[in-house]
């Protein structure tokens, strides 16, 4: 089945917020239950960090048995290595799947080891931003979507150097044709990328398929340097980049089939993101996501 096809079994999640293992844990971080309780709008669902070898932590499964809307992001897997979709660790994210009972997987799509999958070669790094990637790229999408039955979104990762000859907009949008997909566009990667390149935040994005959007995410990011390099660190902090805001407030509503947005700010208190979540819900109301929206 085609993905136009599939994408009206896809639910409409509305705004919600990330967790990984142990991020409820530290000190002032969100309690996915108590802001959702308190702020519902900001909590219709959970995106759930999975590696494997972690499971999930209490928060996650007091979720879970409240019987909520989740999503599944994955941390532990190479998806342009077919090694990696290797039966024991499909197996493991089976049973996290029935555990969870996620609307859709998705995660970075880049590189989460180098090397065999194992506790010390465990990293975020970008592909390669060629042709030839993307298409290992979208050969492990869709035999992941094949074998777990749920949507795979790629999300465009992190970084602070690129290799490949393509815009990383360019190189999604071909993982997406030949995956015949929807997207996760992360709005603070997609900044970062271009802030390295010196690029403006809007760049490309004529050319990527907004149609195939159907989750976004937000995310704070610091500024930091090393060595008189300067970088972005991408590290979910409250205080969100305006380009950032730029490239979400233009995405937002020429994206007529997104789904879902997640404001990753999982180590924060709610008073120190509540400005963040109260300008994703104002956006949203306006797009088309906002008429599904309670």
């Amino acid at each position: 089945m085609a993905f136009r096809d599939r994408l009206k079994d896809l639910p409409h999640l509305g705004i919600g917020i990330s967790t990984e293992y142990g991020a409820i844990d530290q000190p002032h971080a969100l309690d996915p239950l108590a802001l959702r309780s308190e702020q519902p709008a900001f909590a219709s669902f959970l995106e759930v960090g999975v590696e494997v070898s972690k499971g999930l932590d209490q928060g996650t499964l007091a979720w879970c048995e409240a019987s909520l809307p989740t999503t599944y992001h994955f941390l532990d897997v190479n998806l342009d290595e077919p090694e990696d979709l290797d039966s024991e660790w499909l197996g493991a994210v089976k049973e996290v799947q029935e555990q969870i009972k996620p609307a859709w997987m998705c995660g970075d799509a880049g590189l989460w080891h180098f090397g065999p999958r194992e506790r010390g070669h465990m990293l975020l790094l970008p592909p390669i931003l060629s042709d030839e990637s993307a298409k290992d790229q979208a050969i492990g999408i869709a035999t992941l979507r094949e074998r777990l039955g749920v949507e795979v979104l790629p999300e465009n990762p992190p970084g602070q150097l690129f290799v490949g000859d393509l815009h990383i907009l360019d190189y999604y949008a071909r993982v997406a044709d030949y995956a015949d997909t929807g997207l996760l566009l992360d709005c603070a990667h997609l900044a970062i990328f271009q802030r390295m390149k010196g690029l403006e935040p809007l760049h490309g994005l004529d050319r990527y398929p907004l149609d195939r959007v159907i989750e976004m995410h937000v995310a704070g990011g610091t500024h930091r340097e090393h060595e008189g390099f300067p970088w972005i660190d991408d590290d979910h902090s409250p205080e969100v980049m305006e380009d950032t805001w730029t490239v979400f407030d233009y995405v937002v509503p020429r994206a007529p089939n997104l789904r879902a947005v997640v404001f990753e700010c999982e180590r924060n208190s709610l008073a120190e993101v509540r400005s963040g979540f109260e300008r994703i819900d104002k956006s949203v109301r306006g797009a088309p996501l906002g008429a599904n929206l309670v």
